[in-house]
This record gives C-alpha cells, sequence and structure tokens, in this order.
C-alpha cells in the first residue's frame, strides 16, 4: 500500500513538469543513439572488457624476455685491514667501507610444460567471451529500448482514442439531453450516457498516467532527465521484412549470437586451463642472464675500491618433486570447470533453438493479427455509423448507440496493440537470432 501512495506521489510530482515541457521529437534510432551513449550499464560491460583485455595482454607478456635492474648502496662499519705474512713482502688487503652494487637480469622462458601458454591463451580467450558478452549487452539494450519507445507510442495512442471517445461521448450526451427536454427520450437513458462518459473519463485519466510511467521508464532507459515530454518521430506501420525458413534462423543464431560466441570462447578457456594445470607434472626451463657493475666488483680479487662489470649466462630449470599432489588437484578442478562449461554450452545451445522458434512463431502471430485487427477497425467504425445514422432517425435505441462507441474504441485500441506487438515481435525475433542492429 505504501509502495503505490510512494508512487502516485512520485508521479504528481512529475506531471506538472511534463506537462509544462517542449515536446522532444525522438526517432528510435536517435533514441537508441543516445541509450548506447549514455547506459551506465552498458559502460560497466565495456570496462569489463577492457579489463579482461588488459589480463589477456598482461598473461601474453610472460611469454617474453624480461629485464630487470638493480642498484644498491651500502656502508659498511671499520674493520682492521687483513694482511696475510708472505715473505718477503706481506700482502695488505685494504677496508673498503664504501659499496656500489648494480645488476642487470635477463631472463626467457625456454620450456615451461606449456603453462605460459596455455595461461596466455586461457586469458586471450576469456578476453574474447567478455568482447561476446558487451555485443549480448548492447542488443540487449538496443532491444529494450526499441520496446520502451513503442510502449510510449502505444501509451499516447490508447490516450488520444481514450479522449477522442470522450469527447465523441459528449456529443451523444448532449443529443440525448435535448432529446429528453423535447420528450424524445428517458432519464434512464441519460443516466446511461453519463455512466457511459463516467468510464471513458476513468479510460482517459488511466491512458494519461500510462502515457506519464512509459515516458518515465524510457527516459530513464535512454538516460535523459525524466520529465521530458517525448514526441514520437518514427511512424509506426507494418514492414515487409522477410525472415527464412526456422530452422535456418536457428543454425544463424547458434554461429552469430554473441552469447554464443562467448560461451564458445569460454570452452575453449577451460580447456586451456586444463592444459596450464597438468605443465606442474613438467619440468620448467629458463634462459638467464646477468650484467655486473660493482664497486668493489665481488668476484674480483683481490677487492679494488673501483668499479668494475662482469657477466654470466645461464640454463636454469625447476622441477617440482613433491608438491603434496596440488597439481593433480588443480588439474581435476580444471577439468571438471572444463565439463560445466561445456554442459552451459549445450544447455544455451538449446535454449537458443527454444527462443528462435518462439519468437519465429510469435511473429507469424503477430502479423497475422494485424489482419484481423485492421478488419475489425473497419466493421467496428462502419457499424457505428450505421447505428448513428439510425438514432439520428430515430430506429434504433441509445444503448445500441453506447455499445457502437464501445466497440469502436475497443477495435482501434486492439488495432493499436497489434500494430506495437508486431514491431516488439519482430525485433524480439531479430534479437533470438542474432540480427538486432541500431
Amino acid at each position: 500500500m505504501m509502495k503505490n501512495g510512494l508512487s502516485i506521489l512520485f508521479v504528481s510530482m512529475l506531471v506538472p513538469v511534463a506537462g509544462n515541457a517542449q515536446p522532444r521529437s525522438l526517432t528510435v534510432d536517435e533514441s537508441i543513439a543516445i541509450a548506447l551513449e549514455n547506459s551506465k550499464t552498458l559502460h560497466s560491460s565495456l570496462m569489463k572488457s577492457q579489463y579482461a583485455d588488459a589480463r589477456s595482454s598482461e598473461a601474453s607478456a610472460s611469454l617474453y624476455p624480461s629485464l630487470k635492474f638493480q642498484a644498491g648502496y651500502q656502508k659498511l662499519s671499520d674493520i682492521p685491514a687483513f694482511t696475510i705474512p708472505i715473505p718477503p713482502t706481506p700482502v695488505t688487503f685494504p677496508v673498503i667501507l664504501d659499496s656500489y652494487t648494480a645488476r642487470a637480469t635477463l631472463q626467457q622462458p625456454l620450456f615451461t610444460g606449456w603453462k605460459i601458454q596455455s595461461a596466455a591463451d586461457n586469458a586471450e580467450y576469456n578476453a574474447n567471451a567478455s568482447h561476446g558478452d558487451f555485443e549480448k549487452d548492447r542488443e540487449e539494450l538496443i532491444y529494450n529500448v526499441r520496446s520502451a519507445y513503442w510502449n510510449v507510442f502505444r501509451a499516447q495512442e490508447v490516450k488520444r482514442l481514450a479522449d477522442e471517445n470522450v469527447d465523441q461521448i459528449v456529443s451523444h450526451l448532449n443529443d440525448i439531453n435535448n432529446l429528453f427536454k423535447q420528450g424524445a427520450a428517458t432519464r434512464n437513458e441519460v443516466l446511461k450516457v453519463n455512466v457511459q462518459l463516467s468510464s471513458a473519463k476513468l479510460l482517459q485519466s488511466d491512458a494519461r498516467n500510462n502515457v506519464l510511467i512509459s515516458t518515465i521508464t524510457f527516459n530513464s532507459m535512454i538516460g535523459i532527465p525524466l520529465s521530458t515530454v517525448i514526441a514520437i518521430a518514427t511512424p509506426l506501420t507494418p514492414t515487409t521484412k522477410e525472415f527464412p525458413e526456422v530452422q535456418h534462423m536457428i543454425e544463424k543464431a547458434l554461429t552469430q549470437r554473441p552469447d554464443m560466441k562467448g560461451m564458445e570462447w569460454r570452452v575453449k578457456a577451460a580447456e586451456a586451463g586444463v592444459t596450464a594445470a597438468q605443465g606442474g607434472w613438467l619440468p620448467q626451463i629458463f634462459l638467464t642472464g646477468n650484467y655486473y657493475y660493482a664497486r668493489p666488483n665481488p668476484r674480483i680479487f683481490p677487492a679494488k675500491d673501483e668499479f668494475k662489470d662482469t657477466w654470466d649466462l645461464g640454463v636454469s630449470l625447476q622441477f617440482d618433486i613433491w608438491n603434496n599432489l596440488i597439481t593433480l588437484h588443480q588439474t581435476t578442478a580444471a577439468r571438471t570447470q572444463y565439463e560445466q562449461v561445456k554442459d552451459a554450452l549445450g544447455t544455451l545451445r538449446d535454449g537458443v533453438t527454444l527462443e528462435v522458434t518462439q519468437s519465429y512463431l510469435n511473429f507469424q502471430e503477430a502479423k497475422e493479427r494485424i489482419q484481423l485487427a485492421q478488419l475489425g477497425v473497419e466493421q467496428a467504425d462502419e457499424n457505428l455509423r450505421v447505428t448513428r445514422e439510425k438514432f439520428k432517425a430515430g430506429v434504433t435505441t441509445n444503448s445500441e448507440l453506447l455499445d457502437a462507441e464501445t466497440a469502436s474504441l475497443q477495435a482501434k485500441i486492439q488495432h493499436t496493440q497489434a500494430l506495437v506487438e508486431f514491431e516488439l515481435a519482430q525485433a524480439k525475433l531479430e534479437k533470438a537470432a542474432g540480427e538486432l542492429h541500431p
């Protein structure tokens, strides 16, 4: 109850603002462009993708040589000089109290049991999967904006029809009041029209609220001020776009939908993770080299208080003889994760097949519903015209005219609903097939 009260209060606060605002004319494509620019959710998805790219570059960097530099200075405490009594001249080693060192180390992996390469592949595949996630979020946003845009159109159109219905019934009420004054109509007939007018005004108020709510939802989605009044600039006319057979669309969706591509990359990443874990069973070999520039240089004997350079080059081997079965557990964990991702891919494949099939059937049904709704409008309008002429001629009742007016309104609302549902069904099918673009 409190939630509904707060919603009404929020809407009432926005009504004056929206009523005085200058309408902003937007096409559906302009709305999508604004949403793509303003969406924080899409920006967050983009940052995740860029983060994955950075991690991939970081993992790949381990494949190449690394060069490190170290430097230092030490002040040593004074000690007695060391002398070797060798006749005829004793040898005395000087005490050097200041020590300067500089060292550059180069290391290149030669063989790591494919751990580094697999880790780099894993990071790259996950980065590609994150690109698929971004494209999926982008298509989801495009579909949601289209849906919200046409919901605004639907609400505005229903309000227009409700306004016309109120005006029509007001005119009818004037006619029936004149007949009542002339004694050609009963008080009960006047009351019936008044009741019909009250119902029409209630529908009008509900339609007005729906316009406001749908507009706020749309404005929030594309990231513009909530009080902005939207003028629909894209005409809603059924497109003539033809889609191939459903089986062809399923096959296309399984190969080009971003979520399918992303999941396939995750399968490859999990497979690379297994290879990386298995690398723990194998030795790791590195090529290492060092360049020293020190004062005094410890490799030079006897020590001299002057800078001297030396170097070394070698190959190092590392091998875990026993690590408490850590490699075994890591490999088992990687394999189970690989199986989970494969199962997720299979589940997604089934879901895509079902989604495309349902969307295709809904699209075909929506296309047929437009034709039926159009026929309904033509029949209801003709019935209203004939009934109104009969009422003016006094050969039909007031109730029949009221029924005809109600039927005409309902037929027009159903036609509007059919047009919007067709547009949404087409967008849904394009999204399901991976063909939704701004």
